[in-house]
């Protein structure tokens, strides 16, 4: 994607770097990098600006972001999106349950990467998938994608600063007693060729979930869940871990009758635009599947 960014130069930055402006500004050290390869990358007043420039009070800064190349190995396949809001940096998206985000053994034609990349051919843009954020393949909802380098590289540091707030719905089986809590129980991963996530109180990685009832009904209780960390399989591993793990469950609560996935559902996103700092909220409604169990 092609993207310009356009900056004024304050007071409180007259006097630094080039290269000090745009790391306060949340580019990387790597997106300098690659601004340098561009002909046009950086320039003030119309005139090209080295990074180890001064900057005066006034200018007039410019960002050419050019990525002419698309996702390698990813291969544009016309799948339904269900897109929330796009704009020149991101785009937000409901997940379908059963849709990995990226193409991997067995799914070599069916994840987001896919549609997004058959979404932007026929628009004749270039696309490079950048998800800074993790849904397995079987839970839903929302989630948002990067569309330039800049974008995609402050979006991931905002992940990893936990400034990207979500807040995910859950079905178990039964009364959920407590009705709301706190689960601080570390994880592990089990040994062997696995995926499987257990609480390991002496060697785990600190995980911390907490949670609330928001309705019971046709004897099960949907849940709301926010994550304090962000390890893999937190909510499922800390459902079972207190009783209740998620109906449809495969690996952890192996019983299929209900509905053939985890019920698991990202409901809630929000965040700071990566670009322009506008705050951003986003949801999206419990799937057919789920509400079909609550009836």
């Amino acid at each position: 994607m092609n993207r310009t960014l356009s900056y004024t130069v304050t007071a409180p930055d007259a006097g630094i770097r080039t290269w000090q402006f745009l790391r306060r500004r949340g580019f990387s050290h790597r997106n300098l990098t690659d601004l340098r390869k561009y002909p046009e990358g950086v320039t003030a007043d119309g005139h090209l600006l080295r990074m180890k420039d001064i900057l005066k009070e006034g200018m007039q800064i410019r960002i050419e972001i050019i990525e002419s190349e698309s996702s390698p190995n990813v291969v544009p396949v016309e799948l339904p999106l269900d897109i929330l809001y796009e704009d020149e940096d991101i785009i937000v998206l409901n997940k379908p349950a059963g849709m990995p985000l990226h193409p991997s053994r067995g799914n070599y034609l069916n994840s987001l990467a896919n549609a997004l990349a058959f979404y932007y051919m026929k628009q004749e843009k270039p696309f490079i998938f950048r998800c800074p954020n993790r849904l397995d393949r079987d839970t839903s909802g929302v989630t948002v994608v990067a569309k330039h380098m800049v974008s995609g590289n402050m979006l991931a540091t905002m992940v990893a600063n936990r400034e990207v707030t979500r807040e995910y719905l859950a079905i178990v089986k039964g009364q959920l007693t407590p009705a709301e809590g706190t689960i601080d129980a570390p994880l592990s991963r089990e040994d062997g060729p696995t995926i499987k996530r257990f609480v390991d109180p002496e060697h785990g990685e600190r995980a911390v979930t907490h949670y609330r009832t928001v309705s019971f009904r046709n004897g099960h209780t949907l849940v709301a869940l926010k994550l304090e960390t962000g390890r893999t399989h937190q909510i499922r591993v800390h459902m079972k871990y207190i009783g209740y793990p998620l109906i449809g469950d495969y690996l952890y609560n192996p019983d299929m009758s209900h509905i053939g996935r985890q019920a698991l559902h990202s409901a809630h996103m929000s965040f700071a635009h990566p670009i322009t700092g506008e705050p951003l909220s986003f949801s999206a409604p419990l799937p057919e599947d789920m509400a079909r169990v609550l009836q």
